[in-house]
């Protein structure tokens, strides 16, 4: 299958193409180049294409999507499946990525597969042989953050708690009895803190391993508060009467 992988829920965006079959060596005589990000990214199967951006005003998402299709050499058509980093995170990026995702399955029958992106940032850990008890946080704004603990050794990756919210303190207690903290902001709220920003390419290598397809409309971000909304008074007009 061939699957495009877009992790939008952090500052670093990016994109991924990969097929399943694909073997590493010859990923890497693809591209060498490529190969070469592809170790810094922490991944072990190169992606046969990869585009990334930083900040608000890198590419947007279809210039992504083109560039690693492009790298690629694949046709958008050629698309068979969408795997979508569901955060938490950026949820105007996420969202961005989901309505992708769903107008893709509007004008094609593809298969769409939603992750965590806490699960993505964990695959990146062991990658990079990060071991022990590893605490993923994520900023949640309002003085809070996502948090999750894993235990990761070389040949697997346990959930030890559930992602939930939590407070700087907490954190920080959490990080005194964990072999590392990491996240994409971690070093700003921690000097022992790990940056780690979850990427499309190991996304796409965890969609291979799934099966678990669902329709465009059941993607939904990973939000742990509940959403509220103001709704706004009606427009007034000159002249009109209360």
């Amino acid at each position: 299958m061939k699957i495009l992988a877009l992790e939008f829920s952090s500052e670093q965006r990016s994109a991924a193409a990969l097929e399943s079959g694909q073997e590493a060596a010859a990923a890497a005589a693809a591209n060498s180049n490529l190969a070469e990000r592809a170790r810094e990214l922490a991944v072990t199967i190169p992606p046969l294409g990869y585009a990334s951006q930083t900040g608000p005003h890198g590419r947007k998402a279809l210039g992504l999507i083109d560039a690693a299709l492009r790298e690629a050499q694949w046709e958008r058509e050629q698309i068979e499946g969408l795997a979508i980093g569901l955060g938490p995170g950026s949820y105007t990026g996420i969202r961005s990525a989901i309505a992708v995702a769903q107008g893709w399955q509007l004008a094609r029958p593809i298969k769409l597969l939603g992750i965590s992106s806490v699960d993505c940032l964990a695959a990146q850990a062991q990658a990079l042989g990060w071991h022990g008890r590893i605490e993923i946080i994520i900023e949640a704004q309002r003085n809070e953050f996502y948090l999750a603990s894993f235990e990761i050794s070389v040949v697997r990756r346990q959930e030890l708690e559930g992602l939930r919210l939590a407070t700087l303190e907490e954190v920080r207690a959490k990080a005194a009895s964990a072999a590392a903290v990491v996240g994409p902001e971690a070093t700003r709220w921690l000097a022992a803190g790990r940056a780690l920003f979850p990427n499309a390419a190991m996304l796409a290598q965890l969609a291979m391993d799934r099966a678990d397809f669902v329709a465009g409309d059941r993607l939904e971000p990973i939000y742990l508060r509940e959403t509220a909304f103001v709704k706004a008074p009606p427009p007034r007009f000159p002249g009109t009467m209360l």
